[in-house]
């Protein structure tokens, strides 16, 4: 099965962009009000999902703080996670369950380059065995650290409120009906988040997303 259009450069979200745009008046209003959408392709590997396991309902502002004092410790390696006491994880700020998640990553030995040719369904299924990692971490990595296109997180409170005030929604879509919506938006899901989440950022002046 191959895993569809790859996003990896500006362009590729521009084209998106004009797709939703063309497709969804709602979507066309979004873009209007937000400007041109970040890229926020990322790395893949292990630092990426530890650092998704870091934002795990917390505040942004909260995970950039604890992640940076990871970095500044060089606690992101998964040899560095198996090696640190739990004393040294709680000093740069992960709580107890943050913690046992971090070392079950370390533990997990995910092949990661082999992820990069793995169907969606297939990289959520993999990532989703590791205690710690749901449906939204892994979706959240094929999005970004793999560029999927034509993936979305509609577990995410950003993406469900900001929905709810684009589409005047009557109250906050679950991520069953959040889902199904995002139908409408294929083959370009993951620019469609993209446009939800600036316009959480527009909406509520605050941000949604690391």
């Amino acid at each position: 099965m191959s895993v569809g259009r790859i996003i990896e450069t500006p362009d590729c979200v521009t084209e998106g962009a004009e797709w939703l745009a063309k497709a969804c008046p709602r979507m066309a209003y979004a873009i209007e009000q937000t400007g041109p959408l970040p890229l926020r392709r990322k790395p893949d590997g292990f630092a990426q999902l530890l650092s998704a396991i870091v934002s795990q309902q917390v505040s942004v502002a909260s995970a950039n703080a604890i992640w940076k004092r990871l970095q500044d410790a060089k606690l992101n390696g998964p040899r560095k996670i198996m090696w640190a006491t739990d004393d040294d994880l709680r000093a740069v700020g992960l709580s107890r369950q943050k913690i046992r998640y971090a070392r079950a990553l370390a533990e997990a030995r995910i092949d990661y380059p082999a992820l990069r040719d793995a169907p969606d369904d297939e990289v959520v299924a993999i990532l989703t065995e590791v205690p710690g990692i749901g449906v939204w971490t892994a979706e959240i990595y094929a999005m970004f650290s793999l560029g999927r296109a034509d993936v979305i997180a509609p577990g995410d409170l950003a993406l469900q409120e900001a929905a709810r005030i684009l589409y005047d929604l009557p109250k906050r879509p679950t991520d069953k009906e959040l889902r199904q919506m995002a139908e409408a938006w294929s083959p370009w899901r993951s620019v469609a988040a993209r446009v939800l989440w600036a316009y959480y950022r527009v909406a509520k002046d605050r941000e949604g997303i690391r």
